[in-house]
């Protein structure tokens, strides 16, 4: 059953990454309190690892730079699912072309501009709950 429940939260976890899609991510602030940001998925690998792009002066990533724990929960009326582990903030060109999508265009000139970063959680621990069923575990 714990097989068939992270299966489906990846399935639900992927249509609910991209263009026009919420979950809400998790950091703590400067005083040491958790913030949560609604923001949109950009890719991920299963319950393995999320990201997400944003600015280097963003908040959020003021926040990481500060603590490096984070959290994401996809939910709607039929599931929840949270992940919990630790963010990084990437450069990397490549990477950065990899997770653009159509909607960044608003708040950046392209994959190449200096601002732009991609936030990658990796996942260490998780609570799923679809179909009725919950699980929790940790990841290796």
């Amino acid at each position: 059953m714990i097989e068939e429940i992270i299966e489906k939260s990846c399935k639900l976890i992927k249509q609910n990454s991209g263009e026009g899609t919420y979950c809400v991510l998790g950091l703590m602030d400067h005083n040491g309190y958790p913030t949560m940001s609604t923001i949109t998925a950009s890719q991920s690998d299963g319950i393995n690892w999320i990201t997400f792009c944003t600015g280097l002066n963003s908040r959020k990533s003021k926040r990481i730079n500060n603590c490096n724990l984070a959290s994401v929960c996809f939910n709607s009326d039929d599931y929840s699912i949270t992940l919990v582990g630790t963010i990084e903030i990437l450069t990397d060109l490549e990477i950065k072309k990899e997770m653009w999508y159509g909607g960044l265009i608003n708040h950046f000139s392209g994959p190449e501009d200096p601002n732009y970063c991609v936030l990658r959680l990796k996942t260490e621990r998780y609570n799923l709950f679809v179909d009725w069923e919950e699980v929790t575990g940790t990841l290796d």
